[in-house]
């Protein structure tokens, strides 16, 4: 897990906005889409639709829309950023 990972993970112990997530790590646009987008293929990153509504990540396109959404750290992403 690199640095940057760690630091999203920090911030998603519950379900975020997308522009929460960035104040919070104070990361440029590009660096998250590239993280989040990484972290949701590891398995590391759920995405919402809404606060509550959980989505496919198949069915939604995160490249385009990922300012959208809302991320929710992962049993899978929690357990890599607790053994750091």
């Amino acid at each position: 897990m690199t640095d940057e990972e760690f630091d999203i993970i920090d911030e998603l112990y519950f379900v975020t906005a997308y522009n929460d997530l960035k104040e919070a790590t104070g990361f440029s646009d590009d660096q998250l889409k590239k993280n989040l987008m990484e972290m949701t293929k590891k398995g590391w990153v759920r995405v919402y639709k809404s606060v509550d509504e959980q989505s496919e990540l198949e069915k939604l396109d995160l490249d385009k829309d990922f300012q959208s959404f809302f991320y929710l750290a992962s049993k899978k992403g929690l357990f890599e950023h607790n053994t750091q």
